[in-house]
């Protein structure tokens, strides 16, 4: 049996408009969270047995998407990898499920991703691996569904801002002759968004994300191989970015980096800069509003033709 099965098997009704349903919070900016509770979200390990490279067989060890779909009548046909921020330390929630449900609320498919972390004795390349099996499974998940293959997007903040950088621009066309059908599919993301990213590896980079990726003395190579603005090429795909003039813990010339790259290599792009709020507002909760990002975000996805 291919390695993959089980995984697909595993939430053989992910289409059903109860699983559907009950992962609509409405929590959108603004709104007050749901009273009512709902079951736990599906999900799914990336790999059937142990992951590659796996160090042990806890949680911290194995990745996982959990899956958040629309009410079937109200998919797009879209769908979204999501990558939580938390400096390849941890995992936010409010970057991770809040961006879900938001997602979820303009009938986009949304995965998250637990990916493995620099704190549970993780480096490069095993985050990137994760990223690159996730967007993999997402693609087939979109083929099987009847979801469209060609509008699968990826979405990191801040250290996860650097995670889908380096699979926007680090991806592979998949392996044809793979015993593994979720190996053929491509890593390419269709279009990436980029939340307060950590960019670059060197002078304007958060020290700790670089620390928790690459370990404490990483070789000058290294450090230019995981600056993400070094790697855009034609094929990276169209992004969205936004940063604030006034974040504090990712400098702004880290978006700065990678938007120079993105115009010299004729990549469309939009970019915002906000002058208002700290490191780390996702969506904004109470007291600590965001940007409007998401409403040029779903502008942006308008030009971009995303939903339809």
């Amino acid at each position: 049996m291919p390695p993959f099965t089980s995984a697909l098997r595993a939430i053989p009704a992910v289409l059903s408009s109860s699983i559907a349903l009950l992962c609509i919070s409405g929590i959108a900016r603004g709104d007050e969270p749901a009273t009512t509770e709902t079951p736990a979200a599906p999900i799914i390990r990336l790999w059937d047995g142990d992951a590659p490279g796996a160090l042990g067989q806890k949680p911290e060890d194995i990745p996982t998407l959990t899956v958040y779909l629309p009410a079937v009548g109200n998919r797009n046909g879209a769908s979204i990898l999501i990558l939580p921020g938390g400096g390849y330390a941890h995992l936010a929630d409010h970057e991770g499920k809040g961006y879900a449900e938001w997602f979820v609320k303009h009938g986009v498919a949304a995965y998250v991703l637990k990916y493995r972390l620099g704190k549970n004795g993780y480096h490069h390349p095993v985050m990137l691996q994760d990223a690159a099996r996730g967007l993999r499974l997402v693609r087939s998940f979109a083929k099987r569904d009847g979801l469209d293959p060609a509008r699968i997007g990826v979405i990191g903040s801040s250290a996860g801002g650097h995670l889908a950088a380096t699979l926007v621009t680090q991806f592979d066309a998949g392996k044809s002759d793979a015993v593994d059908p979720v190996d053929r599919e491509s890593s390419r993301p269709d279009l990436g968004i980029l939340c307060y990213p950590v960019i670059t590896m060197g002078e304007y980079t958060h020290r700790g994300s670089r620390t928790n990726l690459l370990g404490d003395n990483p070789s000058p190579e290294l450090i230019a191989k995981m600056s993400a603005e070094n790697n855009v090429t034609a094929q990276t795909p169209p992004c969205f970015l936004w940063s604030t003039e006034e974040d504090g813990t990712v400098p702004i010339e880290n978006s700065l980096l990678f938007v120079a790259a993105l115009r010299r290599n004729k990549v469309p792009f939009s970019f915002h800069i906000y002058e208002k709020g700290p490191h780390g507002l996702g969506l904004g909760r109470p007291n600590r509003p965001a940007p409007p990002w998401d409403r040029d975000l779903e502008y942006w996805f308008g030009e971009r033709k995303f939903l339809r």
